[in-house]
């Protein structure tokens, strides 16, 4: 299974930029595919950095080549 930082260099090397981590953990999360919330996490209504949705296509892509979330 990819990791985070796999996912994040694969990322920057076909689309330019490098995704942070929460980016990255709040689309696993929509397809249900994390632990679940951090027990620091703020408010747990909202997230601090949610994922940009100019972003969110090129990260979904990888996660796809590299198998964490379906096709």
């Amino acid at each position: 299974m990819a990791t985070y930082q796999a996912i994040q260099l694969r990322v920057r090397e076909q689309h330019g930029f490098l995704p942070k981590t929460c980016w990255i953990a709040h689309i696993l999360s929509d397809y249900g595919l994390t632990r679940g919330m951090a027990p620091n996490r703020a408010d747990p209504r909202q997230r601090v950095a949610p994922c940009p949705p100019n972003k969110r296509r090129a990260i979904e892509q990888v996660c796809r080549e590299l198998g964490r979330i379906p096709d």
